[in-house]
């Protein structure tokens, strides 16, 4: 991780800070991401990532107040994470098919390029034609790779993240209809050679890619109607299988800040509580009872930057006490 990190957390504005409905609180950022880089061994902390999504300010969504598809959002919400010891947004991203998705993720591609960040697509599988599931995931993978990471890239490519030179796709899957191993055969004859990580460990396809990373989950116990499974069990449980059973794959951490998908349209009334700050304090640090010492995560993912539909979002800080998720959204869209 570049030494510099949290350098500028004490410049920060509090509406970096604040906790949705209270303003400044002691449920900071700055201290729990710091706290998260600082190792007991003293071995290298992973890299601190965030999981953005590009889709705001189009129908279908809720208003959180800006557009993705504003270039001053968009170097804006990059300054704010670099503030914080964020290094890459992990953004959401379908193809060309979803045009205002891809137009938002150029313009964060572009904009890291100026400002020393990174970014990288998390590809959400095209299920909508049964028939063709593997043509169309390759059909889009190849597009983003000639439009934003080959050598002949039309968008600058030096802002693509790469982990030891080896740009990095991470996969969402959705009808887990594709033939992965037709997908491995494309990427492997690309000029360079992607590494692919999937969300949660899936055996079928363990040889067809390069690790596995974390995600929101409750774990086997399930959601909670007070949601008190915050997850730790399912971290537990990634964090050890990749460990003794994938030891030669990447693992890809993650942490939350909570979950209350109430807001979304697609909800389940689905809820993980925040705990006053310790369930993003907690799910930050449990991978360190894991991997510490000489081996350790080479990404720590917060899930995530921005989803406030989802109840995940950090870009304007977490919930505190007040359990109060409607002021949250009123909040998020509040704030400039």
């Amino acid at each position: 991780m570049s030494k510099s990190l949290f350098r500028n957390l004490a410049l920060l504005p509090c509406a970096i800070v604040l906790t949705f409905a209270l303003g400044c609180t002691k449920a900071d950022l700055h201290k729990s991401l710091r706290a998260s880089a600082q190792t007991s061994s003293g071995s290298e902390s992973p890299m601190m990532v965030a999981a953005h999504q590009p889709w705001f300010g189009q129908p279908g969504h809720i208003d959180v107040g800006y557009s993705s598809v504003d270039r001053t959002v968009a170097a804006r919400q990059i300054e704010e994470a670099k503030a914080l010891g964020i290094e890459a947004f992990i953004v959401n991203w379908y193809g060309a098919r979803k045009e205002f998705e891809d137009r938002a993720y150029s313009l964060l591609q572009e904009e890291a390029a100026k400002n020393d960040f990174k970014v990288a697509i998390m590809y959400d599988e095209d299920d909508s034609n049964p028939g063709d599931h593997t043509d169309a995931v390759q059909v889009d993978l190849q597009y983003a790779y000639d439009r934003y990471i080959s050598p002949h890239a039309r968008i600058d490519r030096s802002s693509y993240l790469r982990y030891n030179g080896r740009p990095v796709i991470f996969i969402f899957p959705k009808g887990g209809k594709t033939d992965w191993a037709r997908i491995r055969q494309l990427v492997d004859s690309w000029e360079e050679k992607p590494l692919l990580i999937y969300k949660d460990i899936n055996e079928r396809w363990a040889s067809q890619f390069d690790g596995f990373y974390a995600w929101v989950q409750p774990g086997q116990r399930g959601w909670q109607p007070d949601g008190s499974n915050w997850g730790e069990e399912y971290l537990r449980d990634f964090y050890q299988q990749m460990r003794t059973k994938y030891p030669d794959k990447l693992a890809v951490g993650a942490a939350w800040p909570g979950f209350n998908d109430s807001q979304a349209s697609w909800t389940r009334n689905r809820k993980m509580d925040a705990r006053c700050g310790k369930t993003f304090d907690e799910t930050l640090r449990l991978y360190r009872q894991f991997y510490e010492g000489a081996r350790n995560l080479p990404f720590m993912m917060v899930v995530t930057w921005n989803d406030y539909e989802e109840g995940t979002a950090i870009e304007r800080g977490y919930a505190n006490c007040s359990g109060n998720d409607k002021a949250a959204v009123k909040s998020a869209k509040a704030q400039p």
